[in-house]
């Protein structure tokens, strides 16, 4: 069965991006180039909600090469460009069929209303994080409230440039 990931960069108090949606509090830096090359190395699908997808496409990185794209959406009409493929279907019903194919790893991108419903059915496997050194006070939260709690087993963790910290965890069934 593939394995599908959710992670983001978010500030320490648990935010991916301020209210209105920048992010221009994030630091890239060389350690965070490594570890998303050699992540996306095992990735062959990306999945996104549509804000997310919007947000990706007005920073100019709407599909993602040499990945399948799908975006989860009710109000597109229809798929949004070349590479991505639009869902209207139930995301539970879709990924659970999708982890069922042969492939490779799934990424789900950036925001939670997405990743909440993947995780409510129990479909998220692994949940990387990138914490920066910064409290935002609020934004747009890395999480959603889940209909239960879950427990996570830490991976790894790495410190990297600027003073931020990489967790893996995996979903503990």
């Amino acid at each position: 069965m593939r394995k599908v990931t959710y992670g983001a960069a978010c500030s320490l108090d648990g935010y991916i991006a301020r209210p209105g949606g920048e992010v221009d509090w994030l630091r890239w830096s060389d350690d965070v180039q490594r570890l998303t090359s050699a992540y996306w190395t095992a990735v062959d699908t990306v999945l996104m909600g549509r804000k997310t997808y919007d947000a990706a496409r007005a920073g100019g990185s709407g599909a993602y090469p040499g990945a399948a794209n799908y975006v989860f959406s009710r109000t597109l009409a229809d798929d949004p460009e070349p590479d991505v493929r639009l869902v209207r279907d139930d995301p539970a019903q879709f990924v659970r069929a999708l982890k069922g194919r042969e492939g490779g790893e799934i990424c789900v991108m950036g925001g939670g209303e997405l990743a909440q419903t993947l995780f409510d059915a129990d479909l998220i496997d692994e949940v990387g994080v990138n914490v920066h050194p910064v409290l935002l006070g609020s934004g747009v939260p890395l999480f959603r409230p889940l209909a239960r709690q879950l427990d996570l087993e830490l991976l790894r963790w790495e410190p990297l440039s600027h003073d931020c910290l990489y967790a893996l965890y995996r979903v503990r069934r």
